[in-house]
């Protein structure tokens, strides 16, 4: 069965609203199992850098731990590429039917539109 865990400094550092918020994204989408790997969006920002900041859940629906080691991933709008980035993220470990909440951090360089935070989400780019 499907689990929410939280990476240690969101444990800790996780406000009881936004922790709300997500144990109920969690329980909206924990059943979807179309694939093996499914980027929930919960929330987007512009940081004082000018960095897209693109908070999901990333489910890991399969019996493989998942790690973000030069992972390629995408931020689109309506179906526009708005941000691409690869990212190599040495913390972030999935365990197998495990949900963990991350924010993906494209730096400016890697953005080719303006974001206007309307219909977003990750995508994976396989390559």
């Amino acid at each position: 069965m499907q689990k929410l865990e939280f990476e240690a400094s969101w444990d800790k550092s996780l406000s009881s609203k936004d922790r709300k918020e997500i144990e109920e994204i969690f329980l909206q989408t924990y059943k979807t199992e179309s694939q093996d790997i499914l980027l929930t969006p919960i929330w987007q920002a512009v940081n004082h850098k000018s960095e897209l900041l693109i908070t999901v859940l990333v489910h890991n629906f399969s019996e493989e731990e998942i790690t973000f080691y030069n992972k390629k991933l995408a931020y689109m709008e309506n179906e526009n590429f708005l941000a691409e980035h690869t990212f190599t993220l040495q913390t972030l470990k999935i365990k197998p039917k495990v949900s963990m909440p991350w924010t993906f951090i494209f730096p400016v360089e890697s953005l080719k539109n303006y974001a206007t935070f309307q219909n977003g989400h990750l995508v994976i780019i396989n390559n």
